[in-house]
């Protein structure tokens, strides 16, 4: 049912919304996740590193569900999680815990106790101040932390301000400044290991030239770090982490894959002598993104002057990235029509309440379609989705072989009125 393009994208085949929606017994919007590509990302990027030790560290943030997330671990694939509920997500899935490194700025007590007891790879320590309120977790239950520094290169990516994080005023990582004050709190605790320094420059990188600036940054860092250990009696760090943020072609084209920065990361240990750690990337839209698709009915057209509005059912409630970062996806209509056939400019606009509930403008049929694709949504869609307006969170699919193998239905709008009635 789901097919690639020549660019490897996931589409659907002409007719095939009725054959999955009748099989599924859902309606529109749905999400539709082909796990066969999914799984070929990921395995062409550990390809990557060659002989190099490493963890591909999915972000998890990127789509949480449950079948995806089993289908990367069955490929040797970790976890990068941000929340206890997300590390609680990833060991449910079958992630083991020596390869779940735990990000974030505000870790309650109560995440790092979790995270602790699973004994996970790595906590990421994102500033200095975190530091002891980890060796007193640690002290507090009887075991030893394991963690990584974070470091913010003060690097400003070509990438959308919102998703840049490894610039001077982002709130992410400890700053090279404080490198110093980071490496004497952690003498300081008793119960803490250091086992790794690592840092994440943004989301969305089409290019390789700041990765690969950061990553030149990052060895030395590392290796002062290390020395500092060392010359304290402590253990030699066991990791570097690159970080993530691999961008895929939403469009407007997109020159590397993942394996590149794989590649990258290689070289770079390689040349500095630190072929035996375990390197680290952290990616999560670069193998989902491209590999997922909202569905979406028409409602109807609306005519304003020249300008003309296609009305569909889902909204920046289902897919919020065009709202938040004024991305464009590509929108198709599903059933492919003759090559020749009239088309028109729409405005394509969703049924929420908002201004910003806005696709942007798409080159369709003309008259348009019943239903159409908007393409490239594997990533931060049903994850930032909400029921704003009292609409219910879509569905979703998931294709292996050409089959739907799973389905997860989501809470209904008649759900939603129950729980907000509720006295």
């Amino acid at each position: 049912m789901l097919t690639r393009d020549a660019d490897g994208k996931a589409v659907l085949g002409e007719g095939c919304l009725q054959t999955v929606l009748a099989a599924s017994n859902v309606e529109t919007p749905v999400y539709v996740y082909d796990l066969d590509g999914i799984v070929a990302e990921a395995v062409d990027l550990r390809a990557g590193f060659g002989a190099q030790p490493h963890l591909v560290a999915y972000a998890v943030k990127a789509n949480s569900a449950g079948p995806i997330m089993r289908a990367l671990a069955a490929n040797g694939v970790g976890a990068d999680v941000v929340s206890g509920a997300e590390l609680e997500l990833a060991l449910a899935c079958g992630v083991v815990p020596d390869a779940i490194v735990y990000s974030g700025v505000a870790k309650t007590n109560r995440e790092i106790d979790r995270a602790l007891a699973a004994k996970i790879f790595a906590l990421q320590v994102e500033s200095v101040e975190e530091i002891s309120r980890i060796e007193a977790r640690a002290s507090a239950l009887g075991v030893r932390a394991s963690v990584s520094l974070r470091i913010n290169p003060g690097i400003e990516a070509d990438t959308h301000a919102y998703i840049a994080t490894g610039h001077d005023e982002a709130k992410f990582g400890i700053t090279r400044a404080a490198i110093g004050d980071a490496v004497e709190a952690l003498l300081r605790a008793p119960a803490v290991d250091l086992v790794g320094v690592g840092h994440h420059i943004g989301s969305q990188l089409t290019s390789l030239d700041d990765y690969t600036s950061a990553a030149r940054m990052l060895v030395p860092i590392f290796a002062t770090c290390e020395a500092a250990m060392l010359q304290s009696g402590r253990p030699a760090l066991r990791s570097i982490d690159f970080g993530g943020g691999f961008g895929i072609d939403y469009g407007a084209g997109c020159s590397v894959r993942p394996r590149d920065f794989a590649e990258i990361v290689t070289a770079e240990l390689t040349r500095a002598g630190l072929s035996h750690l375990r390197a680290i990337v952290e990616p999560g839209r670069s193998l989902v993104g491209s590999h997922g698709v909202l569905l979406a009915s028409v409602i109807m057209e609306k005519r304003a002057g020249e300008r003309r509005w296609l009305m569909i059912d889902a909204g920046m409630n289902d897919l919020l990235r065009p709202a938040l970062y004024q991305a464009l996806h590509r929108i198709e209509p599903l059933t492919l029509g003759p090559v020749d056939a009239p088309k028109a400019s729409f405005r394509v606009v969703g049924p929420v309440c908002e201004s910003s509930d806005d696709f942007g403008a798409h080159l369709l049929p003309d008259p348009p379609p019943a239903a159409v694709v908007v393409r490239d949504a594997g990533a931060y869609g049903y994850t930032m989705a909400s029921e704003y307006n009292g609409r219910g969170l879509p569905t979703e699919l998931f294709l292996a072989a050409g089959h739907v193998v799973a389905v997860l239905r989501a809470r209904a709008a008649s759900d939603w009125v129950a729980a907000r009635a509720a006295r």
